[in-house]
């Protein structure tokens, strides 16, 4: 009796010094799955990314000048792009935690459980546990310790504009989606909750604008740099 408690008093030190590096190292490995599977879903899109002309529109001026121009995102098009990722996304991440192995990456260090995945779902993998505790001189030895993680609720995704000055009266444009999961990390005896972000860019290119007559450095308070004279009306 006295052995197997201090068998198990001995385990119980143990696992408790070792959890926090399991855990760490079961983020680790999910946060890896998790983007590359996300990026397994984009990839199989129809659709490459698309020039940025082709979610701007020119709103007609208000007031007949044909020097001013204003425009606008086509939110139809990115709104349709939004949902088609999310669709894809979603449905990637579902096979993968039904057990289909072509939706998840393949890894040398990584070992699937299908068979646990059918029955009981998640995404599980073995390490072994000289490698989770990042221990040289075990390498591949020993124990493997299975890893399993679940998304929890749906995937959440936000359109992000970027603008960005670029030359004289240009901008360079960039919409792109952020991808947001969900999902929980179990190792034995402990679980951790993380958080999955990826971006990925729908449209991106140069916006050019009319080239100024008279150009300051932008601030207002200086004298104009450079003038370039106006064309003389033609007689």
């Amino acid at each position: 009796m006295l052995f197997i408690l201090s068998v198990a008093g001995v385990f119980y030190f143990v696992n408790n010094q070792l959890t926090p590096t399991y855990l760490d190292y079961a983020e680790v490995q999910t946060n890896k799955i998790a983007s590359m599977v996300i990026s397994k879903a984009i990839n199989s899109r129809t659709a490459n990314v698309l020039d940025v002309n082709d979610i701007i529109e020119e709103v007609p001026s208000t007031n007949g000048s044909t020097n001013m121009v204003t425009t606008k995102f086509n939110t139809e098009i990115i709104n349709r792009v939004l949902s088609d990722t999310n669709s894809l996304v979603q449905a990637h991440l579902e096979q993968a935690e039904k057990g289909n192995l072509s939706s998840l990456p393949y890894l040398d260090d990584i070992e699937y459980d299908k068979t646990t995945m059918e029955d009981q779902g998640g995404v599980v993998f073995f390490v072994p546990m000289g490698q989770a505790t990042n221990i040289p001189l075990i390498g591949n030895l020993g124990p493997k310790i299975p890893i399993r993680f679940h998304v929890i609720g749906n995937v959440q995704s936000t359109v992000v504009p970027t603008i960005e000055n670029f030359g004289i009266n240009n901008a360079y444009v960039e919409v792109s989606i952020h991808i947001k999961v969900n999902v929980q990390v179990i190792v034995p005896l402990a679980s951790k909750m993380s958080v999955v972000e990826q971006k990925i860019p729908v449209a991106m290119g140069l916006v050019q604008g009319q080239v100024p007559h008279i150009y300051t450095g932008g601030d207002g308070s200086a004298a104009p740099s450079v003038e370039v004279p106006l064309p003389l009306p033609e007689k």
